[in-house]
């Protein structure tokens, strides 16, 4: 009798520990994108990726491993992965990775190409179909998935140069025209959670003279760049701004609470002015977007930043 009641105790407990791990196990999140989310042409491409799980094996850290290091640092845990390809939209994920993306996340961030279609720029049908597509399939592996769509920047090269889709117009209307497009797709994609406002902050980033407005008219003094060399994609400022954007959207923490000492802007070359600069328009934009409630969460430290772990 002794021994049975042993065996039923057991098993209780195994069941308890079993259920307790599931329960504490980390959200899984998956960035779906392009080179805007594993950063081409920065040091940000391969910033840590061995804190996350990239589904190509392609070994990119990208925005996603800023995002990681943002949330560990705040003492938060994800199950990062990514799954991205160079110069694509949604449709092309869902017409040949749907084998390595069709999982069940806890939280999905997703982008289409920047120009909303390669072959009608502005047109936002194919973003608003796609995206929906997306969410249905995941959904299929976990009808609780939440999804999030980030709303990507304005192309200083569709900008100013003559031959670029939005040539002649001020840069906010790239990302305006961008913006609402994904306003568009987010009222036809079914759990979502919130757009996410990356464009807008660069552009109030480029208002306050955090950043310079016009590459290619020169890069102002005490002003960052936040495309790379290409005029198209973003910078380590550039990607440290819309990774912070990111963290606050999914976390609602404030990113001025990770303080200058912050470790990846460290990694990444960035000063404390700037670091408190990129964290401050992130803070105002989120705020602005009802994505965070207002605090004054900020650190500052003179001690020495140490590396992300």
């Amino acid at each position: 009798m002794r021994s049975i009641k042993l065996i039923v105790t057991c098993f209780a407990s195994a069941l308890f520990c079993t259920a307790s791990a599931q329960e504490s196990a980390p959200p899984r999140i998956l960035f779906i994108g392009n080179s805007f989310t594993f950063a081409q042409g920065s040091a940000v491409r391969y910033f840590h990726p061995e804190s996350v799980t990239d589904l190509n094996g392609s070994n990119q850290g990208g925005m996603p491993a800023l995002f990681k290091a943002f949330a560990t640092q705040a003492g938060l845990a994800y199950d990062v992965s990514l799954e991205t390809q160079p110069g694509s939209g949604l449709e092309f994920h869902l017409e040949n990775r749907r084998d390595k993306i069709a999982r069940p996340w806890d939280l999905v961030v997703m982008h289409g190409q920047s120009t909303l279609d390669f072959a009608q720029p502005g047109n936002p049908a194919k973003l608003v179909r796609t995206a929906r597509d997306m969410a249905e399939l995941l959904l299929a592996s976990n009808a609780n998935a939440r999804f999030y769509l980030l709303s990507t920047w304005a192309r200083a090269d569709q900008t100013y140069a003559a031959d670029g889709a939005w040539a002649g117009k001020p840069i906010a209307a790239m990302t305006n025209d961008v913006r609402q497009a994904y306003d568009q797709a987010a009222a036809n994609t079914p759990n979502l959670n919130a757009v996410i406002p990356v464009g807008e902050a660069w552009l109030r980033a480029m208002q306050t003279g955090i950043a310079d407005p016009n590459p290619y008219d020169g890069i102002a003094f005490d002003q960052l760049n936040l495309w790379t060399y290409d005029h198209y994609h973003a910078s380590a400022p550039g990607s440290y701004l819309e990774a912070l954007v990111v963290f606050g959207t999914i976390t609602h923490h404030d990113p001025r609470s990770l303080g200058t000492q912050e470790c990846a802007g460290f990694e990444l070359g960035l000063s404390a002015k700037q670091i408190t600069a990129l964290q401050e328009v992130a803070a105002a934009q989120l705020l602005e977007s009802g994505l965070i409630q207002p605090s004054s969460e900020t650190t500052t430290s003179d001690s020495p930043t140490q590396p992300c772990p």
